[in-house]
């Protein structure tokens, strides 16, 4: 099976991802961040590499995806190539910080893509409101997210419940995180696990 963690930055996807695969024995897959090569420059200057860092990551979770399906284990998945179209680029053209030349190369490239791969057999969505994003995003300390602004996120955060209230090429299951802290209390964990648990294997619903 495929399970995808899929919200906004700082929404707590990587943490999620790895304690999920810890409990059902899940290989995880995480989003290629610290070899990124154009994920600093982007933040010094969106404008700029907007274009490149789409397609990086684009390329890159394609290449994931065909990783998943080949490989025939259960695999947990931190964020999903739908995102990026769905989501980044959109919000980028729409800012003005990705031509509509550019953009529309990239849409071609993700449409030619997807028809090539299957959804995830679950998608889990973890919601959060913006001063919730802010703190987590503040708490890892990432010196690129430093320049990372609040409107940014507020738009980001907008193209994801717009997203998510449309989706459906598969199972979902939409998490809020605002009043969670599943990374410190067990009890937190364990309700999204027996909220994963009933769409999968319908126990605990």
């Amino acid at each position: 099976m495929h399970i995808a963690i899929a919200g906004n930055i700082g929404s707590g996807k990587t943490t999620l991802t790895g304690l999920l695969a810890k409990q059902f024995k899940w290989e995880a897959h995480y989003e290629d961040v610290e070899s990124n090569p154009y994920l600093n420059s982007f933040y010094e200057d969106m404008q700029r590499w907007s274009f490149n860092l789409q397609i990086y990551f684009l390329n890159s979770r394609f290449r994931q995806i065909i990783r998943i399906r080949e490989s025939g284990k259960t695999i947990v998945q931190d964020r999903t190539i739908y995102e990026d179209a769905q989501i980044f680029a959109p919000n980028l053209h729409s800012m003005g910080l990705m031509t509509t030349r550019d953009f529309d190369n990239y849409k071609s490239l993700f449409d030619l893509m997807v028809s090539f791969i299957k959804p995830p057999d679950l998608l889990v969505y973890l919601r959060a409101e913006v001063p919730t994003l802010v703190r987590q995003i503040q708490k890892r300390g990432r010196d690129y997210e430093n320049s990372i602004r609040i409107d940014y996120l507020t738009r980001l955060n907008e193209r994801y419940e717009a997203w998510i209230s449309s989706y459906d090429t598969g199972k979902l299951l939409i998490v809020d995180v605002d009043d969670k802290d599943f990374a410190n209390n067990q009890a937190d964990l364990e309700k999204i696990i027996d909220l994963i648990n009933g769409e999968l294997f319908g126990l605990f619903k």
